[in-house]
């Protein structure tokens, strides 16, 4: 059988090399990049560092507005899907690439398989919440990382082809978790000393695009006089430049270029705290048992809030301060993920393939 994957953004890289080694093992595989994320730190390295096959085609989108880049990848990935004619058009996550492959391949009635389905934020200003609700309403396989996604798509009346497969994030980690400590020398790079450091990071636009909650974030951070290793996003650091913040960092902030998947891991697992507003970071940080304070006044992960793992304090600098000084893990550290969901996602697509 023909699946079409579609990637463009770094926690797609992510997901695909661990489903992509199981799809290949019995169908064909063919990968499209839509260049979403084409900066190399976010694009290149991931491909080289997972051992990614090389995309059949990079669609070479770029940034811009939501509705240019969706319509942009929209009509390119039509074009593919219409020349490769795929038995199975696979998406991942909540990003413009995922919205536009999902509405490419219903519209020529392929059907379509997402990967995270049934997150929810209930938070309609973010561009995410709406990409993936539509995407889950047209898909045919809805492969969900937990009982919660799943419990959201019934509340929504999608019962039909959901499946409770676990995260492919967690395959991701276990995969690279040693080899990120073999070989990553992040720590010593920049100096860090194991728990003694936080990690930033900060890239959704009601966090980026507001001068106010950058200001909060930057300050709090100062505040805390703490080591902090902070990868900016390339959006981040040009607002971070136009709202005059990026001269006057505080000094116990070190910025840097994003980081490679292994170098990122490596971090983040020693780290006493990480300070973010990304959904796949809040995940990572469970995963690795370090302690989370998420930059949101929601998240589609409430799984870790309830185990006592990740806060959610906003752009509220007293509240920052205050979780970077006290907040502590409470409880246990149950299994919220699950394991080997990849190669569950493959039997899947091969049942359902041989039952079309």
């Amino acid at each position: 059988m023909k699946i079409i994957s579609i990637v463009g953004a770094r926690p797609q890289f992510i997901k695909c090399a661990s489903v992509s080694r199981e799809l290949r093992k019995t169908h064909q595989e063919v990968l499209i990049h839509t260049g979403q994320h084409y900066d190399p730190e976010m694009s290149d390295v991931f491909f080289e560092e997972l051992e990614i096959p090389k995309p059949d085609y990079h669609l070479g989108v770029g940034s811009g507005p939501h509705g240019k880049q969706t319509g942009e990848c929209l009509a390119k990935i039509e074009e593919v899907l219409i020349k490769e004619q795929p038995d199975l058009v696979l998406v991942y996550g909540d990003t413009n690439s995922t919205l536009a492959g999902g509405l490419a391949a219903a519209k020529l009635h392929i059907p379509v398989a997402h990967v995270e389905a049934g997150l929810r934020s209930f938070d309609r200003t973010m561009p995410e919440e709406i990409n993936r609700v539509l995407v889950d309403h047209l898909s045919d396989l809805l492969f969900c990382p937990t009982q919660t996604a799943v419990d959201n798509l019934r509340s929504e009346g999608i019962t039909k082809g959901v499946f409770l497969t676990g995260d492919v994030m967690v395959d991701a980690l276990e995969y690279n978790k040693e080899i990120a400590r073999e070989r990553s020398k992040i720590l010593e790079k920049y100096s860090l000393t194991p728990g003694k450091y936080l990690i930033l990071t900060v890239h959704r636009p009601s966090n980026t695009d507001n001068p106010d909650h950058m200001e909060h974030i930057i300050g709090a951070i100062g505040d805390c006089g703490l080591l902090t290793l902070f990868p900016v996003h390339p959006r981040t650091r040009k607002n971070l430049i136009s709202f005059e913040l990026w001269d006057s960092m505080p000094g116990n902030i070190i910025p840097c270029v994003p980081l490679g998947y292994l170098d990122m891991l490596a971090a983040m697992g020693s780290a006493g705290k990480i300070l973010t507003d990304s959904g796949g970071v809040q995940k990572e940080a469970y995963l690795l048992s370090v302690p989370c304070i998420t930059l949101r006044e929601n998240t589609e992960w409430v799984e870790t809030v309830e185990a006592g793992w990740n806060v959610l304090v906003g752009a509220d600098r007293e509240k920052i301060g205050a979780m970077v000084r006290e907040f502590l893990p409470s409880g246990g550290h149950p299994d919220l993920f699950g394991s080997g969901a990849s190669g569950s996602i493959g039997e899947l697509v091969g049942e359902y393939m041989n039952g079309v």
